[in-house]
């Protein structure tokens, strides 16, 4: 599976969101994503399933329970593609940032305050 398939779907990017913050139990997992999106244990533990063939994560056996943490080569390889794009938003965040800056000078000047 495309690392892109893998991320299209909102309940396993908000699993790996949940990774993100450290390693977590299929329980805590379950948890959140049943709270949040109203699936089924079975359902998150499909996506769980996808996210571990995929290589996006990996599972550890802790007693009777199942930990998940985030692998990061495949976040790496989708960061990697997407370096040929960041010219698009960057120079147009820097811009913004440039009005942003401008508007608040004036802001001081309209005031009265040195800058």
């Amino acid at each position: 599976m495309h690392a892109f398939d893998v991320l299209g779907h909102p309940v396993r990017r908000r699993i790996l969101e949940v990774l993100a913050d450290g390693e977590a139990s299929s329980g805590d997992l379950v948890a959140v994503i049943e709270d949040e999106f109203g699936i089924t244990q079975s359902a998150v533990s499909q996506h769980l399933r996808v996210l571990r063939d995929s290589g996006f994560a990996t599972a550890r056996i802790d007693g009777a329970r199942r930990l998940y943490v985030v692998e990061t080569a495949p976040i790496r390889e989708v960061d990697a593609w997407l370096e040929r794009f960041r010219g698009f938003w960057e120079q147009r965040l820097d811009a913004l940032e440039t009005e942003v800056a401008r508007g608040k000078r004036a802001r001081r000047r309209a005031c009265g305050r040195k800058e």
